[in-house]
């Protein structure tokens, strides 16, 4: 495994439309390796999840995971999930504030209207169908990892007014923030 640089906001390659992933493609050793630096890479920088293209491979493939993150105390557990060509349907019209950062967008964070509930629909890392339902802030990083394949950063769904460095996020939001989180956890799980 290997720790790959990840692309900033403002490289060309974070705009691109990630293509979608064959079968036999999947299973190569190249594919494989690949999934393996993404989610090595995500560990490594405390990430909550990562999209290939995020690592300069526009493919269709993004990992998620949050065991006691340090930068999502008030997340609740995510078992490593690897999502490939993954689409994602909303299951109704409900949303939440998500306050929201990104590793290719350093120190800056920002809130985003996501859908509460959605249908993900995808191969696992080895071809296996995921047919799932997925709520609250689990529904709102698969929706933000997704983003990444279709060319979206956090910031082009984000309210502009809102933006904080992490520091001032700290200071102003992370409390009336965790509290909100905490009532969408208690209300409808993950």
């Amino acid at each position: 495994m290997a720790i790959r640089k990840i692309a900033h906001i403002g490289h060309p390659v974070l705009r691109q439309r990630a293509r979608e992933v064959t079968r036999e493609e999947l299973a190569s050793p190249a594919m494989q390796q690949l999934i393996d630096d993404l989610i090595e890479t995500m560990h490594d920088a405390d990430g909550a999840g990562l999209a290939a293209i995020q690592i300069y491979e526009p493919v269709r493939i993004c990992a998620i995971e949050v065991r006691n993150n340090p930068r999502y105390p008030y997340k609740p557990q995510i078992p490593l999930t690897v999502l490939v060509n993954p689409v994602l349907t909303p299951i109704d019209d409900e949303m939440f504030s998500n306050y929201e950062g990104c590793l290719s967008v350093p120190n800056l964070r920002g809130r985003v209207k996501r859908n509460v509930h959605v249908r993900c629909q995808a191969w696992d890392r080895h071809g296996n169908a995921i047919d799932e339902v997925v709520h609250g802030l689990k529904a709102g990083t698969f929706q933000h990892e997704c983003d990444h394949l279709d060319g979206y950063i956090f910031v082009d769904r984000a309210d502009p007014s809102t933006f904080a460095t992490w520091t001032e996020f700290d200071r102003h939001h992370k409390a009336s923030f965790v509290e909100e989180a905490k009532a969408l956890v208690a209300r409808v799980g993950s």
